[in-house]
């Protein structure tokens, strides 16, 4: 087939008779769009929580619906296929995936599909510079250089100052090296009342000063949510008093309302009650100048008053906007919700975020929603990593170690060792890696042996993880790759359970029960195991995985090359 005489290529003219659709649908004066599958294609995108359900391809059955839920986690409307084409609508979409063909529809925006090349780093590279170019920016360099601790598991809804010193202490008692520590929910006198517990914390400032002085950075856990019946909920929701006027650009409340009228009486609508994880609260609406002004008060006063270094910025999910809520800007959706409460991760120099839309590419960590303490919730953490990267986030973390349940962790549960240690293991050679269950109480000397010696060998690569969060930064791809954008074409689509870190370091831990081996594909290239084995390949091999082992292999040619530069 020849367009005025010229031909096109055959993958271009797939591409374009793929697409079989293109009209405005329903009342919402969006578009849609359906694109036919190219026989042996493959799909990452949308929601970074079904990471293991990918890639979809012809027989994948999937239906995400952004316009309703950010399932917790990073998402996107973008699709990327390993063909090299690329699905994108600006604002929120829904995809349904069936019968090899992916449906999209929006409300509000032309979706549209581009040929970008023949890879799934061509169209990740694609979008990247269309729509979410990189920052030339990465996260403070403790996040990559030194595991993080976050004081949940342990303390769960009792965090208190003696507590949180002694766990500190614990890790650093015991070989682990200082890093980011993350004080969890309750620290503070309320939702919304965000100064520290007084009868729980009677010197924050000392606290803080100690974990200073031990090498760590000190990060609060904050909400967007007011507790309904506290004085800072009063004060917001019947406006400022005159005296801050000058602070506030706006008169009156700044919580999501009941509805969008005003009273006769000029009173504002009250404040909706929604419902979240902790209960029922107002929550705070980031599309009015005043909620933002008076939120970064909190948080400058905890920077000033205590050396606070950053914020671990939870809560603010989809579900929790809607329709049904009015807000300061009418025509806001419910990612721009999202997205006001995100921007706050920008201006402090140490955090932590895990909803994110429309904030590809900026030097800000990215969390996966907490996992269960089970052998699925691990096999999920590769790919969900993966698939977060390629939607444009490249610092991922992978929850906590042993998974984010607490009630996993408490006395008399099922807890499973080896499931703890195989997931420190994963965390190990990852961007980043996360305790919050102490191993000191929970595992034997063996166990807890082996738990360090991960961590050592995540300290040995602790420089190249660094230098390559940079490199990241200046080019937005993402730390982790799975193994079809590193290595195209070579049949290594559905592998989920090893992956790259940048093009150095191939990682293959074991995540099956009881495991004494595992089958490692083998990329084209030398490769040196951490055994010292040297392999080349393409080949697949099988490695042996006692509880003691984390198999990964340094990409020799690479190795050599930069040795040779160095002398």
């Amino acid at each position: 087939m020849s367009r005025k005489g010229v031909s096109l290529p055959a993958n271009v003219l797939a591409a374009m008779l793929a697409v079989t659709a293109t009209a405005a649908f329903a009342a919402g004066g969006g578009n849609a769009l359906s694109v036919k599958m190219l026989d042996g294609e493959n799909w990452w995108g949308a929601a970074n929580c079904f990471g293991f359900e990918m890639p979809y391809g012809n027989d994948s059955a999937r239906t995400i619906d952004l316009r309703s839920n950010g399932y917790g986690n990073q998402y996107a409307s973008l699709m990327l296929s390993d063909r090299g084409r690329v699905i994108w609508c600006s604002d929120e979409a829904t995809f349904c995936i069936s019968g090899g063909v992916i449906r999209v529809e929006s409300d509000l925006s032309p979706v549209s599909i581009h040929e970008a090349g023949g890879t799934l780093r061509d169209a990740f590279l694609f979008a990247s510079r269309r729509w979410f170019p990189p920052s030339g920016k990465a996260p403070d360099p403790l996040f990559f250089t030194a595991p993080q601790y976050n004081t949940w598991i342990e303390l769960t809804y009792h965090q208190n100052q003696r507590d949180i010193l002694a766990y500190a202490h614990s890790m650093v008692e015991n070989g682990l090296s200082p890093g980011v520590l993350m004080i969890d929910d309750t620290w503070q006198a309320g939702y919304g009342d965000w100064r520290f517990e007084p009868s729980r914390f009677q010197d924050p400032k000392a606290m803080c000063e100690e974990l200073h002085s031990l090498g760590f950075k000190v990060v609060l856990w904050m909400c967007p949510y007011v507790s309904m019946d506290s004085p800072a909920f009063r004060r917001i929701a019947w406006g400022v008093n005159p005296d801050s006027v000058k602070r506030y650009p706006v008169r009156g409340g700044f919580l999501f309302r009941k509805g969008d009228t005003v009273s006769a009486d000029g009173k504002a609508p009250d404040a909706a009650p929604v419902k979240w994880w902790n209960g029922i609260s107002a929550h705070l609406d980031f599309t009015h100048p005043n909620a933002n002004a008076w939120f970064r008060e909190q948080l400058d006063g905890l920077v000033a008053k205590f050396g606070v270094d950053g914020f671990k910025l939870d809560g603010g999910m989809i579900p929790n906007y809607g329709s049904k809520y009015g807000s300061w800007r009418s025509d806001a959706t419910c990612g721009d919700h999202v997205l006001e409460y995100a921007k706050f991760a920008l201006e402090y120099p140490v955090c932590e975020f895990r909803n994110a839309w429309k904030f590809q590419g900026k030097p800000v960590v990215m969390r996966l929603l907490d996992k269960a303490h089970s052998w699925e919730a691990l096999r999920s953490l590769i790919p969900d990593m993966a698939a977060g990267g390629l939607l444009g986030h490249p610092f991922i973390c992978p929850d906590m170690i042993g998974g984010g349940s607490w009630t996993s962790f408490l006395p008399g549960a099922a807890f499973d060792p080896e499931l703890f240690i195989r997931s420190a293991q994963v965390h190990a050679l990852s961007p980043m890696m996360q305790f919050s269950a102490s191993p000191w109480r929970l595992l034997d000397a063996e166990g807890q042996r082996i738990v360090r010696e991960a961590v050592k060998t995540r300290q040995r690569f602790a420089t190249r993880f660094l230098k390559l969060a940079e490199e990241c930064g200046r080019t937005g791809e993402p730390m982790l790759r799975n193994m079809e954008y590193a290595f195209p074409g070579a049949g290594y689509a559905s592998i989920r359970d090893q992956f790259m870190m940048g093009d150095f370091l191939l990682v293959a831990p074991q995540v099956e029960k009881g495991a004494k081996n595992r089958k490692v594909r083998i990329p084209d290239g030398k490769w040196r195991a951490d055994d010292g084995s040297v392999f080349e390949g393409p080949a697949e091999v099988e490695v042996a995985t006692p509880l003691s082992r984390l198999p990964h292999f340094e990409r020799l040619a690479l190795e050599v090359a930069r040795q040779t530069k160095c002398n």
